[in-house]
C-alpha cells in the first residue's frame, strides 16, 4: 500500500471529506511523526507498533562491490518494533 493508497480508501469511508482534505490530513500525521523522530522521541501506536531512534556504533565495513574495508562512522537509524496484536494478525491467528 502506498500513502495514494492509503489517501483513496480513507476517502472512500469519509465520503464527507474531499480527496485533497484527507491527502492534507494524512500529510499532516506522517509529517509530526517524521518531526518527533528527528527529535529522538518514541512513537506509540498502541495495536501497531512503535518507532524509536537507535544509535549504530562506528564499526568497519565493506563494499560490496570492490571488497574493499570501508569505516562506517557512528549514526542514528529509525527502528520499527510491531506489536503484539499486529504479530498476531499477521500471523493469521485472529
Amino acid at each position: 500500500m502506498t500513502k495514494n493508497d492509503l489517501i483513496k480508501q480513507l476517502q472512500e469511508q469519509l465520503k464527507t471529506y474531499s480527496l485533497k482534505d484527507v491527502g492534507y490530513v494524512v500529510n499532516i500525521i506522517f509529517d509530526s511523526m517524521v518531526d518527533a523522530i528527528k527529535r529522538g522521541e518514541r512513537i506509540e501506536l498502541r495495536g501497531f507498533g512503535s518507532f524509536e531512534v537507535r544509535e549504530r556504533k562506528p564499526r568497519m565495513g565493506r563494499n560490496p562491490k570492490s571488497g574493499a574495508q570501508v569505516k562506517l562512522q557512528e549514526r542514528k537509524v529509525p527502528f520499527f518494533k510491531t506489536g503484539k496484536e499486529l504479530r498476531i494478525m499477521v500471523d493469521h491467528k485472529k
